[in-house]
């Protein structure tokens, strides 16, 4: 009785958060409206002459209004710059194109299929787990291929599959900003945090890429081991003793939706053939080839990639070339494998497959626009450095500072990441006020990113407004006909906690400890 108490409680806290959540409109909505009202309040700032004094320059910061004869000249003559420049665009395109050749060729499938059929039954849950983590190399896709796939071989190893569904949902979203190898999202992080970072006077070490690869690295492997724990030690052994069905259910009222069967119908089998197994072997081979290559490019004496003093630390042509070398490392590997499974059987097939990558990504490209202005509006208004002044002055005031600061930021950021599911959008929205904070407190611009990350992720599998919460539902129905949202996101609780302790106490121990999460990023500023 009491243990349905708080299932009950539980379903009525979760009922609230849904109800709240869908008075949020679209991110494209959202934002306009911010922009909005961004445009009053600069303008209604600007006439009221408030300014904010950044310690070590001589001058005050003048707030600049949106409505002002400057500022109605500003929206009218840079509203297609703002968009070209937000600076995640050129870097997320050019690599999605190079990671939608690898998807559409069936690399990116293939060899997570390898994988996951490769372990053996008592390693499978770690193998679901340490996978989904760093499955974000897919994008979104991650959501729709891991889930079901980690079911099957779940099934066919004799363990719940439901519990592969659920392990492999939450890991690919509860671990959703880090992962072993640089991505396209680490290149939209990086965009939008340099873009911020580079309007305050001292904008830190600047940030790329890779500017949070050993913070992520180490994360994807502890928290992907963990979500195998959970996975193993508390999802499965409940899907038991609640009884839910091993087999999938035939229940002619169960409504899965078409798109939801469409899509999990792509994954059919574990086991690779005989031609998807070459095509694998020398897609590895291409992938170690082109990475010798560039080994032997970058560490020649006089090579272009070092910098003046033939390094690579702080910054080289090589750290400013992560979004070139990312695309070479999908894209090479996925044209062998493509030409080798007959995924590419003429030179056309490539621009073709590469030109659905973007139509994939049309929506990216609309909320790109709107948050090019945002932020252009949000820099040029310098309410951003305001606010930043006022609210670090409040930090210190009372005695909210180093670590405990992050820790009360990485709260905010789980708290919005509920309603707010967008990670651009969530860290457009956040950095443009903590990044220049921050940057006042003393801490790098990229810690400050790492940071976020580990609010970001970790609550998004929790939330009704994750819109792979009702695809997951969709397979989870299969099983259990009756299923609804609340049961899915009561079964991600037991991920979620875990996940953002772990997550916090992997970047403490970086802070305290003095270790860079990144080539040359440290935590604070020199």
């Amino acid at each position: 009785m009491n243990a349905e108490t708080q299932r009950s409680r539980v379903d009525r806290l979760l009922d609230r958060i849904e109800r709240i959540g869908n008075k949020l409109p679209e991110p494209f909505i959202l934002f306009a409206i911010l922009l909005g009202l961004l445009a009053v309040v600069s303008t209604v700032m600007a006439m009221l002459g408030v300014t904010a004094q950044v310690p070590g320059q001589a001058e005050p910061v003048v707030i600049r209004g949106a409505f002002t004869p400057e500022g109605v000249e500003f929206l009218f003559t840079t509203l297609a710059d703002n968009f070209v420049e937000f600076p995640p665009l050129k870097n997320v395109v050019t690599i999605l194109l190079a990671v939608g050749l690898a998807e559409r060729t069936g690399l990116l499938t293939a060899f997570i299929r390898w994988a996951f059929g490769s372990a053996p039954p008592w390693l499978l849950p770690y193998a679901v787990g340490v996978i989904g983590v760093s499955a974000n190399v897919m994008s979104d896709a991650a959501f729709v291929v891991i889930p079901p796939l980690a079911a099957l071989v779940f099934s066919a190893a004799g363990r719940h599959p439901v519990a592969g569904l659920l392990g492999g949902f939450a890991a690919v979203g509860a671990g959703y900003s880090t992962s072993v190898i640089v991505t396209s999202l680490d290149a939209l992080f990086a965009g939008i945090t340099s873009g911020i970072a580079e309007s305050m006077p001292d904008p830190g070490t600047p940030v790329n890429p890779a500017s949070n690869l050993y913070f992520n690295a180490v994360s994807a492997v502890l928290l992907g081991v963990l979500a195998g724990v959970i996975i193993a030690r508390v999802v499965e052994p409940a899907m038991e003793r609640a009884g839910v069905s091993r087999v999938e259910v035939d229940d002619e009222e169960t409504d899965a939706g078409e798109a939801g069967k469409s899509r999990q119908g792509e994954v059919t089998t574990v086991e690779l053939t005989r031609v998807e197994r070459r095509g694998l072997v020398l897609a590895g081979l291409t992938v170690l080839l082109a990475t010798a290559g560039v080994l032997a490019l970058a560490l020649i004496p006089g090579s272009p990639l070092q910098n003046d003093t033939g390094g690579f630390l702080p910054e080289s042509p090589l750290l400013d070339s992560i979004v070139t070398l990312a695309f070479l490392l999908f894209f090479l590997p996925a044209l062998v494998y493509g030409i080798v499974v007959g995924a590419i059987r003429r030179s056309a097939d490539i621009p073709a497959l590469m030109a659905r990558a973007i139509r994939d990504l049309a929506g990216f490209l609309v909320l790109a626009f709107i948050l090019g202005q945002f932020i252009a509006l949000f820099d040029w208004s310098r309410i951003g450095t305001w606010v930043a002044v006022v609210g670090a002055d409040g930090l210190q005031a009372i005695g909210l500072t180093g670590f405990p600061a992050i820790v009360a930021f990485m709260l905010l950021a789980s708290l919005l990441n509920l309603f707010i599911i967008s990670g651009s959008s969530l860290w457009t929205l956040m950095a443009g006020v903590f990044v220049p904070l921050f940057l006042l407190l003393g801490f790098e611009p990229g810690f400050i990113q790492a940071a976020f990350r580990v609010g970001d992720a970790a609550t998004q599998v929790m939330t009704p407004l994750n819109p792979y919460m009702i695809v997951l539902l969709t397979f989870v129905r299969r099983y259990e006909p009756h299923a609804g949202i609340g049961t899915v996101m009561a079964r991600m609780v037991p991920f979620v906690v875990p996940f953002w302790l772990t997550w916090a106490a992997v970047l403490a121990v970086f802070y305290f400890a003095g270790v860079p999460i990144g080539p040359g990023m440290d935590a604070r500023l020199p």
